[in-house]
């Protein structure tokens, strides 16, 4: 558990640095979704 919250951080910062725009907001928070999902199964 503790890699996963982890690995959820590092997302979210990497995706949130590459942020220009708010609909690339949006993008970017969907991807993290996205990896979260992957992570959870």
């Amino acid at each position: 558990m503790k890699n996963l919250v982890t690995l959820v951080v590092v997302a979210l910062a990497f995706l949130s640095a590459a942020c220009n725009t708010v609909q690339g907001i949006g993008k970017d928070l969907e991807k993290g979704g996205q990896v979260i999902e992957k992570v959870a199964k």
